[in-house]
């Protein structure tokens, strides 16, 4: 997906996350994982600044992927947080 660059700079990413980790957290989602490709280095950049740390991927899909994870609520180190959540 390819991002218009008069939106770039604007959040939007970010705020689009932040929704998505609330909306998660309300329905009792405890690890959130997120999957994209290894070329979208700035969506790579985000999951890293908001507390998401890097794990195999977890999905069989052709391209080379990479895997990010994070626990939500109040217990977030990424020290609890295993491939086996």
């Amino acid at each position: 997906m390819w991002i218009a660059p008069a939106a770039r700079g604007l959040g939007v990413g970010r705020r689009l996350l932040g929704e998505l980790e609330r909306t998660a957290g309300e329905a009792g989602v405890v690890v959130l994982r997120l999957e994209t490709n290894r070329a979208l280095s700035e969506a790579i950049a985000l999951y890293k600044r908001s507390g998401y740390a890097e794990v195999k991927a977890f999905n069989a899909e052709p391209t080379p992927t990479i895997g990010s994870k994070k626990r939500l609520g109040r217990n977030r180190k990424l020290g609890e947080c295993n491939n086996r959540d």
